[in-house]
């Protein structure tokens, strides 16, 4: 998927379309749509084609347990189209086909992953609309972030990586830890994949690295966050080290994307920061202070 180009024009149409509804309103879906859910789905492509000749695959991952339905909103009214207007303008990385996932726990929900198609344009923001806020999770201090990682790994095919040896983006979006380990049975019964055995998070990472740079952006304003904020940082910090994003305004996530795939391809932070307006700038910095360029953009396997 993928072959059709951006249009501002479509977006603004699309955004005008959103404007005044109540989240569940834009979000109307009452249960999994089939067209986003996972089981049985051998791959979705990001492929080149004569409108995006050199695609590069970006994966957003979003929490919709509980309070996080914000995130999906935002994006879907207002980030999505600074997401790729901004990566056309700056141009950090060529031609971004971009895939949408809904992320819930696989212990306690119904739907724990939704998966959108690798697309260009518009589709994308209809298809993300799609997503069922199912708004589940469980008080196991964790969701199942590491499904998308399992899923990305061995269910997507990226021409970035296939043609041309550069890796996609990954990125989750959520308040609460990682899960220590994701259980074979889950993938099977969300997947369909044949019975496997239980993934340690760190295996999963390893595997899903050797095609993306995988980031996870920490939203502070949700509840979990805001509990226990050293014991979700110091979670996440242990498995990704520096690739762990704090992002204080959830209205902006689509910026902090944006910025944290500059510096990752080697973009000075300091200018990336500067390079927002005030407001924009001081959310950007916080998530992307510690943030260093990729040793090896290319590379195939990254460890942590």
């Amino acid at each position: 998927m993928g072959t059709a180009r951006w249009s501002p024009a479509d977006w603004s149409a699309y955004a005008a379309s959103t404007a005044g509804k109540a989240t569940d309103a834009v979000f109307a879906a009452r249960g999994i749509d089939q067209d986003l859910n996972p089981f049985g789905v051998a791959l979705r492509e990001s492929r080149d084609s004569d409108l995006n000749p050199a695609s590069t695959a970006i994966i957003v991952g979003l929490d919709v347990t509980g309070s996080m339905g914000m995130i999906a909103d935002a994006l879907a009214r207002q980030g999505l189209g600074t997401m790729v207007e901004e990566i056309l303008a700056r141009k950090p990385v060529s031609d971004p086909h971009i895939l949408c996932m809904g992320i819930g726990d696989v212990l306690c929900d119904q739907a724990p992953l939704q998966v959108t198609q690798f697309e260009g344009e518009i589709r994308f923001a209809r298809q993300l609309e799609r997503l069922w806020l199912e708004k589940g999770g469980g008080g196991n201090s964790c969701e199942s972030y590491t499904l998308p990682w399992y899923f990305a790994a061995l269910h997507t095919a990226i021409d970035c990586f296939e043609k041309r040896g550069k890796k996609g983006y990954l990125f989750t979006v959520g308040d609460e830890e990682p899960p220590l380990d994701l259980p074979g049975t889950a993938i099977t019964r969300f997947l369909g994949d044949p019975p496997q055995r239980d993934f340690k998070s760190r295996e999963l990472l390893t595997l899903v690295s050797r095609m993306y740079h995988v980031f996870h952006v920490i939203v502070e304003e949700g509840s979990h966050a805001r509990h226990d904020p050293r014991g979700v940082r110091d979670r996440w910090t242990d498995l990704l080290g520096q690739r762990v994003i704090a992002l204080s305004d959830h209205t902006k996530l689509a910026e902090v994307i944006v910025s944290a795939i500059e510096v990752n391809e080697g973009r000075d932070r300091n200018q990336v920061v500067k390079s927002w307006s005030q407001q924009t700038a001081l959310v950007v910095q916080r998530a992307v202070g510690a943030l260093a360029a990729s040793r090896n953009p290319t590379a195939g396997v990254v460890r942590f």
